[in-house]
């Protein structure tokens, strides 16, 4: 039979409008909400001649928009005929990177390990801004060169295209992501691809751990303290553990990075069971933005009753004038419930844990660590002040209060609400990204790993909500919060300034994240768990029941504390979760 063999055609698409007009028809698209228009055309802006597979597989555009495109003479489709050559060929050629010092002495002390045979658990504290990325880059590269396969974990939420195409440009289509947003076929895809060794890079949320490489050299966990590395559905398990134990399992290393680690990575650093490197600078050797804290107790004296201090006022009149950008951030962590009294700053915390009350209905306040109980109070126990209730404040009546004081600005909202969309949230940043809004509200999603140079101003208001929380982690969410929100100030040319508002100026966890103080804020908060006995320093095991029958429930949970008591082990509760009751659930 004669075979007939197809010639190999290789397609690219190449930008055929100048920066202005690419400036001026991305805007047009983005005003008739055309996103897939938008995305191609961002590529394009970034990489003038873009690999056609590039563009239909990695970032999801298809066929339909490239020929829309195409009509309007945005782009033009390139065909060459390509040879198959059974020699592969050079990676894409990477333009040069100068590293800082700090940056070398990471790289050069992890290739001198690899390449000897030492696999070992790296902990890399850089601040904000030091250029994490680029030193990933390099690890990679040095294990690819190897012939094994590298997977990098980031928080779903981090996982842009911006992301993707840095990779893409240093490993070409050696590259794969994994998301929520692909079908299970699509996994599947990508996982057979790994398996076969047609991947070199896996880049994925904590999901992508699993990824079935032959021959796994390395694990990068970036922002190594996100909660949302760990996984609150069945199987129950925390990304970094697991990676370390595959590690271990198949010769690899890890690499956790993060400007403010957890508390159990840093501890293990301690211990010497973790290798740790830190770089203190930024990578373009900008100066740290310069934070003020601003007491809100006093703000309420001096007659400002507004959720915006006078200095933040001052500021945000004196960044619109200039022209440059502004970003509001609500703390909304811990935000259900906990009481505060507005004249003193006081909080009602439980007297056994050390942890908030939180507010029930009927009137009552309850701890979720023992169970303890007391009924609300109506005027503060520490200095009688009738200013207590629970905090009362969402994203949109802010962004409303930021239109009345200052109807020249244009504002954008990023909160749940808004980003329920899909790729609303690229939307929201791109737009504000390419200067379109002088001013964006929102919550946590703001604050995680984006790069903004015009924007000089940070403004955290109710920097305190998260420290309240009823969670003994509370402190170490805050300051990680208040520090990331610290860091998107002042990332280009321009000095940046920070406003930290709150109720508790003299708490370590803000005080040291307004000086961007690592490590004076673990040596507190070490001190604070170890004596009362939380990890890292103790371990700690929760068991949760559930059942539709409280007095049965309630019949097994003592019980089972009763035997844990004679286990020489020490026992806190047993009391609700902090919801209850769920589904007819009664929940301990």
């Amino acid at each position: 039979i004669k075979q007939k063999e197809n010639a190999k055609v290789k397609k690219h698409l190449r930008l055929l409008l100048t920066e202005e007009e690419s400036q001026e028809k991305l805007a047009f698209y983005q005003k008739k909400n055309q996103k897939a228009r938008a995305r191609l055309l961002e590529a394009l802006k970034e990489a003038p001649i873009l690999d056609y597979e590039l563009v239909t597989k990695k970032l999801n555009v298809t066929l339909p928009v490239i020929r829309a495109l195409e009509e309007q003479g945005v782009l033009k489709i390139e065909s060459e005929q390509v040879y198959r050559n059974p020699v592969k060929q050079a990676k894409k050629s990477q333009q040069e990177i100068i590293y800082t010092e700090e940056q070398q002495h990471v790289i050069q002390g992890f290739r001198q390990d690899y390449l000897c045979g030492t696999r070992r658990t790296y902990l890399l504290h850089g601040v904000t801004g030091s250029g994490k990325t680029e030193v990933y880059m390099e690890m990679i590269r040095t294990v690819v060169d190897q012939g094994k396969q590298a997977i990098v974990l980031i928080p779903e939420i981090a996982l842009t295209y911006q992301t993707v195409m840095r990779f893409y440009r240093c490993f070409g289509d050696r590259v794969s992501i994994m998301n929520s947003r692909l079908s299970a076929g699509e996994r599947y895809d990508q996982m057979m691809r790994a398996k076969k060794g047609e991947v070199d890079v896996m880049i994925g949320p904590r999901s992508a751990l699993f990824t079935p490489f032959p021959d796994l050299g390395l694990i990068v966990i970036d922002e190594e303290h996100e909660p949302t590395y760990k996984s609150e559905q069945v199987p129950r398990y925390h990304a970094r553990e697991v990676a370390v134990h595959r590690a271990e399992v198949e010769d690899a290393s890890v690499v956790l990075g993060s400007a403010t680690p957890s508390m159990e990575a840093m501890y293990r650093a301690r211990l010497g069971e973790y290798q740790l490197y830190e770089m203190k600078n930024r990578s373009h050797m900008q100066q740290m933005a310069t934070v003020h804290t601003v007491d809100m107790r006093k703000e309420l004296k001096n007659g400002n009753r507004s959720i915006l201090s006078e200095k933040l006022q001052e500021l945000i009149e004196d960044r619109l004038n200039a022209k440059e950008q502004i970003m509001l951030f609500l703390n909304r962590r811990g935000y259900s419930g906990f009481i505060s009294c507005r004249e003193c700053g006081h909080v009602v915390k439980c007297p056994h844990c050390n942890v908030s009350l939180s507010v029930h209905k009927g009137g009552k306040m309850v701890c979720h660590y023992c169970g303890y109980e007391q009924p609300k109070v109506t005027e503060c126990p520490e200095c009688g002040s009738r200013y207590i209730g629970e905090f009362r404040a969402g994203t949109q009546q802010i962004e409303d209060m930021v239109k009345a004081r200052f109807p020249q600005a244009r504002v954008l909202r990023m909160d749940m609400d808004t980003t329920k969309r899909k790729n609303s949230h690229e939307q929201i940043l791109s737009a504000f990204s390419d200067g379109e809004a002088d001013i964006l509200v929102g919550t946590q999603m703001i604050v995680k790993g984006h790069d903004f140079a015009n924007v000089t101003l940070v403004g955290v208001l109710a920097a305190d909500l998260s420290l309240h929380a009823n969670d003994y982690r509370a402190g170490e969410r805050t300051f990680q919060l208040l520090t990331q929100a610290a860091g998107r100030a002042g990332r280009g040319d321009k000095p940046g300034e920070v406003v930290i508002q709150t109720y508790s100026p003299e708490h370590y966890s803000i005080q040291t994240a307004a000086k961007q103080d690592y490590h004076a804020f673990y040596k507190e908060e070490i001190s604070y768990r170890s004596l009362m006995r939380y990890p890292p320093e103790w371990q700690m095991l929760v068991v949760f029941a559930s059942g539709e029958d409280k007095a049965w429930l309630d019949k097994v949970m003592d019980a089972m504390a009763n035997v844990v008591k004679h286990m020489d082990l020490m026992v806190i509760g047993p009391s609700e979760a902090g919801f209850g009751k769920i589904n007819d659930q009664y929940r301990k």
